[in-house]
């Protein structure tokens, strides 16, 4: 039996009690063995069911029955025990303390659910504008068409043309979309294979390269040996080095310079894009990997984009086990980096 238990409490108390009263009444003239035996056994009874009534059912009756409200309310991790409290030295203080413990975590819960119901109605919104936009688009120039602008052949091929550029936009953005839910319900798994980066990096330069020829902008790779393998899955780092590197094309300064470089770290190679463009301003640098957060919305749009690349690199980055990160500095560039793991060289 613990020396806590009320019983015990109750029973030390009790003879406690008794000893102090008959010690005092064999200080009395005339007093008899049967006097303290009777002083004794009235004031250890008395002093062990005055107790033990009051320890138990004043005080663990009641913290019984909070225990067994947090039970019926299915609190399932709350950790505290009815051993633990009955044994405890301060059960009422104990119990606060958990409760303290308790409330504050889901006072941060409730806080985190706000956090993303707010996310949730944003991300809504910002849905609801981005398929708006292409589809009122290609509404306009169908219904411009229907009203007799059709039998214009100049007028019917330009608005035709128009048309489907807001239908590619609107596909490329449900695409996007798809993806980036998949990613973050886990459905889209990597398939993480020995991959050469070299390879992957000159294929993504070719795709990109009328881009960069635009806006006469230079394409650098930076390899320290001719072939950088790594352990990755090869599609989704290509969508990764094709995203960066499109938008240090179409962010970047006219007639400036992306470089790539992959540096050699023990066990991983990092990773850089870099532009020496017009940079990205501190107070937007924590937020350019959340879906359709755009700097200057208005040049972001004319420059065409879904609003999704940064976020869907982010999320290919980390199921990669890895981080991406960003550093700009305004009139002087932005450099992406990351890391990969290292695969056996054969």
């Amino acid at each position: 039996m613990s020396p806590l238990n009320p019983r015990v409490i109750s029973v030390v108390l009790a003879l406690l009690v008794a000893l102090i009263t008959t010690t005092f009444v064999g200080f009395v003239p005339g007093r008899t063995g049967f006097t303290l035996f009777i002083t004794a056994t009235a004031s250890f009874l008395s002093t062990l069911l005055l107790v033990f009534y009051m320890l138990d059912y004043l005080i663990f009756e009641e913290i019984n029955k909070i225990y067994a409200t947090i039970q019926r309310l299915k609190i399932k991790d709350f950790s505290l025990s009815r051993k633990k409290l009955t044994q405890n030295a301060s059960p009422l203080k104990k119990l606060n303390n958990e409760l303290f413990v308790y409330v504050a975590k889901k006072q941060r819960e409730i806080e985190e659910l706000k956090r993303l119901e707010q996310f949730r109605r944003e991300f809504l919104a910002d849905v609801s504008h981005e398929l708006k936009t292409p589809i009122f688009a290609a509404q306009g120039f169908i219904h411009t068409l229907l009203d007799g602008a059709m039998y214009d052949e100049a007028v019917r091929d330009k608005f035709l043309a128009k048309a489907a550029k807001s239908l590619d936009g609107l596909d490329a953005l449900v695409h996007d979309l798809m993806t980036l839910s998949q990613m973050e319900t886990g459905e889209i798994k990597m398939n993480r294979e020995r991959i050469d980066l070299v390879h992957i990096t000159q294929e993504v330069f070719e795709q990109l390269e009328p881009k960069a020829a635009k806006r006469q902008v230079v394409l650098n790779l930076n390899a320290p040996i001719p072939q950088v393998w790594v352990k990755a899955d090869a599609y989704r780092i290509s969508q990764v080095m094709s995203n960066l590197v499109e938008n240090a094309i179409k962010y970047g300064t006219e007639g400036g310079k992306v470089a790539i470089a992959f540096e050699d770290d023990k066990k991983e190679w990092l990773v850089s894009v870099k532009d020496n463009g017009p940079g990205i301003p501190p107070e937007h640098l924590s937020r350019i990997f959340e879906r359709f957060y755009r700097i200057e919305k208005s040049r972001s749009k004319d420059k065409g984009g879904t609003g999704l690349g940064l976020a869907i690199v982010k999320h290919i980055i980390n199921a990669h086990k890895s981080k991406i990160t960003v550093m700009s500095q305004v009139d002087k560039g932005t450099t992406f980096s990351f890391k990969l793991d290292k695969a056996e060289v054969i």
